[in-house]
This record gives structure tokens, C-alpha cells and sequence, in this order.
């Protein structure tokens, strides 16, 4: 159910992320720099979104990289380690030079994170489709340049979703992707908690109400981000909750976890006066972290119990 492109955003939670770009690039791509303080040790991490591209593309663009010359432009901040899985305590110096240090539980010394040494371990994601022979000859011209490359395509995506069910549906309004919708895919997806959302959920060419109605049916909860958009939305909006409410009636169960998002106790029971008898949470007041960690808790228990 998951995009290679959620994977790329969500994998190697348990590391410090810095999204940046660098001026050597040859080809757009998303890029990152991971801090692992476990083992002490930096790694790159680049998505491809181009389809098309070949084996000596990628070859010239693993060229110019140089580790501890290379030149880099932070965009889009940084990405902290998930607390689930980060088994010590952070602390940022947001200051001229930008630091954050680290840690462990039970060690009475704090380190620099960002001054961890680089490896030579590249992860490339990439929706080109190459064989297995182009990506062993890949990762071999690769060595010569001195990386040691982990080359992820679509193969990789599929495999990944083979395994994995999602537990949560997102049910929101479009207006709301960008701001709140999204945030909560991916704070899911690093707790390990798979999501049904559309961009990592629809594929070209899906049947819309056949992929949703399925969605709705097999996943644990249904989170409903609740905003002026969502409560004025007659289409697909009202069209999810009306079918998880009919699921609760019919199996006796609590599925809805709804995110209030700007809304008043009258604005929901004008929606529907049956939602204001579940407990929900406040997106404005609690902010992400602290909401995501209550639907996962939610989702867990949920799962647990089944």
C-alpha cells in the first residue's frame, strides 16, 4: 500500500534527518543526509522521481560526491529521530552554527550529532525499473568511486507492501494534504504503523470507490481529520464517513479517531451529533507529535486486542 517515495521519507526513522541540496547534482532528486548515533556514523540518501533514467546516469551523478568536501544547502529543516525508537535525549542549538546533540540513556555525556563522521553507504530510491544485472554492475561502478550503494526501486516498494496491512485510514478533505494529512502518513509510517492514504495508497489507472471502500473495510481505525473543509465537503469526505459509520454499526465497534482541526463542539454536531459522543483529539492544541502518538496508541491497542 506504501509509495517507494513514503519509504524513502519514513526509512532509517531511528536517525537524525537533514534534507538538503547540493550545487554537484545532476539530476532532481530529493536528497538527505542521516546521522545514526548508535553507530555513529552519517549516510546519504537520494530519491529519483524520473522514471527513465539509466544505469549511467546515476553512475555520473555518484561522481561529483565527495565526503567531507562536498558542499550542501539545507532545505526543508530536519527530521528528529522517532522517539519510539531513540533510546536517549536530544537537545538543539538553534544558533549560528546550527547543532544538535545527543544522549544515551544512562550516559552522562552529551555528543555532537552532526559531527559524526560520514560513511561511504549511499541509499538511492529510485522509480526506474533496473534488472538485476544493471543493478549489480551499478553498484559495482559505484565501489569504484569509492561508495558502497544500496540501490531501492519499485521491486523494493512492492515487496515492502506485501508484507505489511494497513491499520489506519486517513479520511480528509484535499484542502488539508499539505498542512495536516500528510504530516500524519508519515509520523505514522516512522512508528511502523502502515496507513491507508491516497498518494501512497492510489495508483494510474485504480478504481477510486473500489480501492477506498477496501481500504475502509480491512484497516483497524479510520482517522478523521475534522476541519471547516472536511465538515463542507458533500463528496468523498461524507462518503468515508458515512461507510465507517455504517461499519461501526454493524460490527459493534469504535473505529473513528477524529482530529478536531479548527472546529467547535457545534460546528461537529451540526456534521453529526453522534460524533461529539467520541473522544477526540485537538490537531491545534496538541500538535502533531502529541496527536500521532495518541492514534498510534489507539491503533496498537486496537491491533493488539485482535
Amino acid at each position: 500500500m506504501s509509495s517507494l517515495r513514503q519509504y524513502f521519507d519514513t526509512d532509517f526513522d531511528y536517525a537524525l534527518r537533514v534534507n538538503f541540496t547540493f550545487p554537484a547534482a545532476t539530476l532532481p532528486c530529493v536528497a538527505a543526509l542521516l546521522y545514526d548515533a548508535n553507530a555513529e556514523a552519517a549516510f546519504l540518501s537520494f530519491y529519483f522521481e524520473d522514471a527513465t533514467l539509466r544505469p549511467e546516469q546515476f553512475v555520473s551523478f555518484l561522481e561529483p560526491i565527495k565526503y567531507g568536501s562536498m558542499q550542501l544547502s539545507l532545505q526543508g529543516g530536519i527530521v528528529l529521530p522517532a522517539a519510539r525508537v531513540f533510546q536517549g535525549a536530544l537537545r538543539i542549538h538553534n544558533e549560528n552554527p546550527f547543532k544538535v546533540e545527543y544522549q544515551f540513556f544512562g550516559d552522562p555525556s552529551w555528543h555532537d550529532l552532526l559531527a559524526t563522521a560520514p560513511t561511504r553507504r549511499i541509499f538511492i530510491y529510485a522509480e526506474t525499473a533496473l534488472t538485476a544485472e544493471e543493478i549489480c554492475n551499478l553498484q559495482a561502478s559505484a565501489k569504484n568511486l569509492g561508495h558502497e550503494l544500496q540501490f531501492r526501486d519499485a521491486a523494493y516498494a512492492k515487496e515492502r507492501t506485501l508484507r505489511e496491512k494497513p491499520l489506519a485510514f486517513i479520511s480528509h478533505d484535499s484542502r488539508d494534504k499539505e498542512a495536516i494529512a500528510r504530516p500524519i502518513a508519515l509520523n505514522l509510517q516512522r512508528k511502523i504503523c502502515p496507513v491507508w492514504y491516497d498518494e501512497f495508497s492510489l495508483s494510474l489507472g485504480d478504481n477510486l470507490r473500489e480501492k477506498i471502500e477496501r481500504g475502509l473495510r480491512e484497516c483497524k481505525k479510520c482517522v478523521l481529520i475534522l476541519s471547516p473543509n472536511f465538515l463542507s465537503n458533500r463528496g468523498w469526505g461524507k462518503k468515508e464517513f458515512e461507510s465507517i459509520f455504517t461499519r461501526e454499526i454493524l460490527e459493534d465497534a469504535r473505529l473513528v479517531l477524529p482530529v478536531w482541526c479548527g472546529v467547535s463542539r457545534q460546528d461537529i454536531f451540526n456534521y453529526s451529533p453522534s460524533l461529539l459522543n467520541v473522544k477526540g483529539v485537538d490537531w491545534n492544541m496538541l500538535g502533531e507529535e502529541e496527536v500521532c502518538r495518541q492514534i498510534y496508541l489507539a491503533v496498537s491497542n486496537a491491533t493488539s486486542s485482535t
